[in-house]
């Protein structure tokens, strides 16, 4: 059974399931180089079908992600999510037009769907599948939040245990509670689109001049740089109410902004950053420990892009009643398409071994880029020992391995890599080849044999894929300050000690330094996707700070 994943709205992409194993995972904005496409994935699709070996008539079955209101209305006139992303983006300047669609879309995404806008999608989806030679697949359209709760419970490997989501909104949901039966979530609670933490924490983005859906990460991050605010002290966390399983919203989404906007003129951003970590992370444990109690469970699984914040979620990991947490390593919706196609799939699907899902290029394709590119090369016999002693030197280089990942992290198949306790790294990094804030961190890969040697708080099975803070040991937090934040935490990618190129690098790291650990951010310049093709990082290269890169068996050095 070939059945093929369809998300088309915010952080477009399709996932190919074949006899429930995942072919093919990609997000289109790596293919059309727009981060966070909202266009409909058509290159993503035919990158799947691709990877597969097949043509479209040979899918028996697409799954597509929600049908509310605001979803149908952007699927009917495709101008009008164009026109948000512009402005979500701040690619169009701001004017009292631009506001009142804003207003309005804040409106609209709170209604649900109904019988109407299932058909006007269902319409939609078999247009599409006509014109890109599916027509004798079937359709399944799939509730929002149903499909994040599938890759929650998923990608767990829980056979029990809690499934929460919670995001902005979806099908006129903001979140929902699910109890695992037979690895399959079972809903036990919702939480309506009005009472949305998810949007109260992209209005706090805004606010902040910031991205929302985008740099929401920079807000958490921010909050570490003041001093920790009482919580007599933070009038945000009246803004709402954990009642059992609910949640509950003191101020429609297009008042909470206008309150919110109240609080933050008379305070400093950091300060206004920290009160609204605070005020996520008191209402989601309160929820969380409520629905742990009331379903008598001790396992959770989290999905939605509310779980992006990896503070949050390791306050969620080192809760008394939690004996195992497992974050979905793509929450946010970019992961919708996979949690249609295993909604839609028949049997529950064995969990992935690994998230490097996407393309993979050939040493020819590599080597014909590098010849049209008019580059200097060096072919390899081995490129682990030759990146272990560019990084051991001081060197920042570009990796480019293997198939690329799914999802927003780079976990060591399009990364820029560094030592992490190099004097000034993160400013470096920072300033000079990301051209970002100051302040963001950095995160370390590192064996699974250095975690429980370098970490103070970690249990439980290893984080793969850089989902939740752990705390460093002060005795390595010196060697590691590239990669630890202000308050001795950092965010892992636990690495299985393999035969896998990156694995063999970190061991080769090991055998120079004595420390298995690198620092590893995504391969892209800011505000770019993550690399995907050998063009693509050929063009980093070019545009970044980069003293080296290391793609497949070739190696280009400035």
């Amino acid at each position: 059974m070939n059945l093929l994943g369809i998300w088309d709205g915010h952080d477009s992409g399709a996932v190919l399931l074949r006899d429930g194993r995942i072919v093919c995972a990609i997000n289109e904005e790596r293919l059309t180089r727009r981060k966070l496409e909202v266009a409909f994935p058509q290159r993503a699709i035919a990158a799947c079908l691709e990877q597969g070996g097949i043509g479209a008539d040979e899918v028996q079955l697409v799954a597509c992600a929600t049908f509310d209101i605001a979803k149908t209305l952007t699927r009917l006139w495709p101008d009008s999510k164009e026109k948000y992303y512009r402005i979500r983006r701040r690619l169009d300047p701001p004017s009292s037009s631009n506001q009142l669609i804003k207003l309005i879309k804040y409106k609209i995404t709170e209604m649900p769907g109904n019988r109407w806008s299932h058909w006007l999608c269902e319409r939609y989806f078999y247009h599409r599948m006509l014109a890109m030679g599916m027509a004798r697949s079937h359709l399944l359209l799939l509730d929002h939040h149903r499909c994040h709760a599938a890759c929650a419970a998923c990608g767990s490997g829980f056979e029990e245990g809690l499934v929460l989501t919670l995001d902005g909104v979806g099908d006129g949901l903001s979140g929902s509670i699910s109890l695992m039966d037979q690895g399959r979530p079972r809903r036990v609670a919702s939480i309506a689109a009005r009472d949305s933490l998810g949007i109260f924490f992209e209005h706090v983005t805004t606010l902040l001049h910031m991205r929302e859906l985008e740099d929401e990460g920079k807000v958490m991050a921010l909050a570490d740089y003041t001093t920790p605010i009482e919580t007599a002290r933070n009038p945000l966390l009246d803004f709402f109410r954990v009642d059992g399983m609910r949640i509950e919203a003191r101020f429609h989404a297009n008042d909470l902004y206008r309150k919110l906007a109240e609080v933050y003129w008379r305070l400093a951003p950091e300060q206004f950053a920290a009160m609204a970590q605070q005020t996520l992370e008191t209402h989601v444990i309160a929820l969380v420990r409520n629905a742990l109690r009331a379903t008598n469970s001790n396992r959770i699984a989290l999905a939605g892009g509310l779980f992006a914040n990896v503070r949050l979620n390791g306050l969620i990991r080192n809760l008394p009643e939690v004996t195992a947490c497992h974050v979905f390593p793509h929450m946010g919706d970019g992961g919708l398409a996979l949690g249609a196609a295993l909604c839609g799939h028949p049997e529950p699907v064995t969990p992935w071994p690994d998230l490097h899902l996407g393309p993979e290029y050939s040493d020819e394709t590599i080597a014909q880029a590098i010849r049209s590119s008019g580059r200097n090369a060096c072919h390899l016999e081995d490129p682990i020992p030759v990146a272990a002693d560019l990084l051991t030197t001081g060197k920042i280089i570009g990796w480019f391995q293997g198939r690329m990942e799914y999802g927003p992290r780079a976990l060591g198949g399009r990364s820029v890599l560094s030592l992490p306790g190099l004097p000034d790294i993160r400013e470096t990094l920072n300033l000079r080849l990301k051209k970002r804030s100051w302040y963001q961190p950095f995160c370390p890969s590192m064996l699974d044999g250095e975690a429980e040697r370098l970490l103070e708080d970690h249990h439980g099975p290893p984080d793969r894929y850089m989902t939740s803070l752990y705390r460093v040991k002060p005795a390595f937090r010196a060697q590691l300050s590239g990669v630890t934040g202000r308050d001795g935490s950092c965010r892992p990618q636990m690495v299985a000690h393999d035969s896998s190129p990156f694995s063999r690098l970190l061991q080769a790291i090991r055998q120079r330094t004595g420390l298995g650990v690198l620092l590893n951010t995504s391969f892209n310049s800011h505000g770019e996707p993550l690399v995907c093709s050998p063009q693509d990082a050929l063009n980093a290269f070019a545009g970044m700070g980069i003293d080296a890169l290391v793609m497949g068996n070739w190696l280009l050095q400035k």
